[in-house]
């Protein structure tokens, strides 16, 4: 009976060693960080001693909720040594991209939104993102599936944002404010509520918001985006159509509306020259009156009324010998020609 023990203990033994020897080393590869936990439970750290997850817009209430611990963090390298009771974790942490269509539950060609004028139109793009190596407990123990979690929170922000996009060059009634006159204005009343025309014109916008409200991801489920890129906003076809056909109009309204406004300049540009040659031609003509009044000013006050008889008699000379009749009137002085 001892013996049988005495063989049990050493066979138990024996197993342990062999199985230490066979599973209680491993390696952690240079793109991976690894997270050992005993009976289930990490290692964890104070929490001063590493970087806290970026929050980004996370309320007071919600930074309370997601209050993980720190975990210490098994660097690249070995080989390493576990117990056989203790359990590795690893977590690839180079930065890895996701179709926005991507969804364990349903496959999909692309993702589908409401604008705000009730159109439903159709995204496409991607997502880069890596596993956050200052909150490794959230990503491995907060959630299930944390990729999956955050592709709800990303596409949910992502409708509500396109539901409320207006550009921001609009005003609050929707028409772009413009200080260069009526054109504009008439432009952009025919542009109010083609929603996904904005929505195309802005996309490097429509990224940095959504990479803004994204940042809180780290702190909630250990992922930080690194990127998001929206390639493509396809509505359907007959949307699609009646939208180009929107755009045809207002192209050409905007070619007519360029023209008139051409010819109008134009037409203001060259009155503008009439009536600077007429009262050019106006000086012209009053010019000599104004010398000769003054020169017969200064001939009077200079040489008295017989200077100023005899100048006039002799200007009279050279118009006297052009002229073919002279009138002479009884009762008057002075010549008629």
């Amino acid at each position: 009976m001892a013996e049988g023990v005495l063989a049990m203990a050493l066979g138990m033994a024996l197993y342990g060693i062999l199985r230490a020897l066979t599973t209680g080393f491993y390696v952690v590869g240079p793109d991976e960080r690894a997270v050992i936990t005993t009976f289930g439970r990490a290692r964890r750290l104070p929490q001063a001693s590493t970087p806290a997850p970026d929050t980004g817009s996370m309320s007071a209430e919600e930074r309370e909720r997601y209050a993980y611990p720190q975990v210490q963090v098994v660097r690249p390298g070995g080989p390493y040594f576990k117990w056989p009771w203790q359990r590795v974790h690893r977590v690839n942490v180079a930065t890895q991209t996701v179709e926005l269509t991507w969804d364990p539950t349903k496959e999909q060609e692309q993702l589908e939104a409401v604008t705000k004028d009730n159109l439903t139109t159709g995204v496409n793009g991607q997502l880069r993102y890596r596993v956050s190596e200052n909150n490794l407990y959230a990503y491995l123990f907060g959630v299930a599936s944390p990729l999956q979690h955050i592709m709800g929170y990303f596409v949910s922000v992502l409708r509500e944002r396109i539901a409320t996009f207006v550009d921001p060059r609009s005003g609050p009634s929707g028409a772009a404010s413009s200080d260069a006159g009526g054109t504009d204005r008439e432009l952009a009343v025919m542009a109010e509520g083609v929603s996904i025309n904005d929505l195309r014109k802005n996309l490097p916008l429509l990224n940095s918001y959504m990479e803004e409200q994204c940042r809180a991801t780290a702190g909630r489920y250990g992922v930080e985006l690194d990127a998001a890129l929206i390639t493509s906003i396809d509505p359907p076809d007959e949307v699609d159509r009646a939208l180009s056909a929107i755009n045809s109009t207002r192209n050409q309204v905007a070619a007519d509306l360029s023209t008139a406004q051409a010819d109008a300049e134009q037409q203001i540009t060259m009155s503008k020259r009439a009536v600077e040659i007429a009262e050019n031609n106006a000086h012209a003509e009053v010019a000599p009156m104004h010398e000769l009044g003054r020169t017969l000013t200064t001939i009077k006050r200079e040489g008295g009324s017989a200077a100023l008889a005899a100048y006039l008699r002799s200007m009279r000379m050279p118009l006297l010998a052009r002229t073919r009749s002279v009138v002479r009137r009884d009762g008057e002085r002075g010549v008629t020609s």
